[in-house]
């Protein structure tokens, strides 16, 4: 059946002082898990902030807030913060809701109990159909929520995005109490609640991600590509745009290979043709001629890479560490299997990287899994894996490992 209407029809968004007090005090009075959504402008914009939060709670109905004329949403998140907060794909929300003070106390995130369940399709409108029987559209989902007035079709939709999303999570903990899994669920959920809220760490040398790099040889070139990502990031957050809607990466690795000298060189390369593009062109000229009068010294060199290798140069670097680690990624993979569970979800596989290029001296349950809390693994992950990895460490062709020592 198709979820195409909100049971009490599409609210208007709530933008005033006045109006959100109103929401605030019909919220704190409302009963059970309040369903929570926030709408982003992710390929737009250059922050990642919400432009529009939709709640529905029982008693309390469906609101979608406009958080761009009231800035602060502390006393909403305050007057729920009691409740359970229902959320799909929770950490994708909680940093843009925390930015305007809604943070939970206690969640429930419908695709991550999805995921610990096994299901395949994790997305809300394949699970809305798959456990509800109705079908929601996602059509929307990447539009520019950033534009003013929101269209009303935009609105429906997103007010459907939290209409039948506590049944879903009722579904859902039924499912993980059927499969023993509810305990799993709550570390997760209590995890995210600490850090899904905080912000990604910055990336060290961000440049060195622009897609095409790998085309670039040389420190004077990648400087070049170091010295356009910078002015085009720039450009970027004081329009508050997207980069790539500024200037795509593929100009910017044409500029690094050709190193024009003026305007003329520059237009005619792959990706400056735009007008706005031609606008700057001044700025992307000052970016290259800034990285060729670099001195030697100042050029960018190759990062010290801190951890395991990439895991492709393991059997070339240490054949020994390629074998340990792929009999850990053996009992990971296995063990996930027998719970019906997908491996990265089971542990991280950088986790179980780390581990098997430096394992300790004398691997045991208590030291394996000692250092997997460490890099972050919950206690049902340590209690299913620390045993079989112990036990995988070893060599088995060592004597050691036989017991013959």
């Amino acid at each position: 059946m198709p979820l195409t209407e909100p049971r009490d029809g599409t609210p208007e968004p709530i933008a005033t002082p006045a109006a959100l007090a109103e929401v605030v005090e019909r919220f704190a009075a409302g009963t059970g898990p309040v369903a929570v959504d926030a709408e982003r402008a992710s390929g737009y914009r250059y922050s990642q902030r919400a432009y529009l939060v939709q709640l529905r709670r029982e008693g309390a109905g469906t609101a979608l807030i406009d958080p761009i004329p009231l800035g602060d949403l502390t006393a909403l998140g305050a007057a729920i913060a009691d409740a359970e907060w229902v959320l799909h794909a929770a950490s994708q929300d909680l940093p843009c809701l925390a930015e305007v003070g809604m943070r939970p106390k206690r969640l429930f995130d419908t695709e991550l109990a999805a995921r610990l369940c096994g299901f395949e399709r994790v997305g809300l409108a394949a699970l809305t159909e798959q456990l509800l029987g109705l079908t929601l559209e996602k059509h929307h989902s990447a539009a520019d929520w950033s534009t003013r007035p929101l269209p009303q079709s935009w609105l429906t939709y997103a007010a459907l995005d939290v209409e039948r999303l506590v049944e879903l999570r009722d579904v859902l903990a039924g499912e993980l109490r059927a499969q023993g899994k509810q305990a799993w669920a709550a570390e997760e959920f209590a995890a995210l609640t600490v850090t899904g809220a905080l912000p990604p760490r910055p990336r060290a040398d961000p440049w060195r991600r622009t897609s095409g790099i790998h085309r670039i040889r040389g420190a004077r070139a990648q400087s070049r590509v170091r010295a356009m990502w910078y002015a085009r990031d720039e450009v970027a957050a004081r329009r508050d745009s997207a980069p790539g809607r500024v200037l795509p990466d593929a100009a910017i690795i044409a500029a690094a290979e050709m190193d024009p000298k003026d305007e003329r060189s520059l237009l005619l390369l792959p990706g400056f043709g735009g007008r706005s593009v031609r606008r700057l062109a001044r700025t992307w000229l000052e970016a290259l001629a800034g990285a060729r009068a670099l001195p030697d010294d100042a050029l960018p060199v190759t990062p010290v890479v801190e951890g395991p290798p990439p895991p492709h140069r393991w059997a070339e670097r240490d054949p020994v560490a390629a074998a340990r680690l792929a009999r850990c990624r053996e009992v990971v993979t296995r063990i996930a299997a027998g719970h019906t569970l997908p491996p990265e979800n089971l542990v991280s596989p950088d986790y179980i990287r780390r581990l098997a290029w430096a394992p300790p001296p004398e691997p045991s349950p208590a030291t394996v899994g000692g250092i997997l809390r460490g890099f972050g693994a919950r206690g049902w992950q340590v209690d299913l894996l620390a045993e079989e990895l112990t036990a995988a460490l070893p060599d088995p062709a060592l004597p050691e490992a036989a017991g013959e020592a």
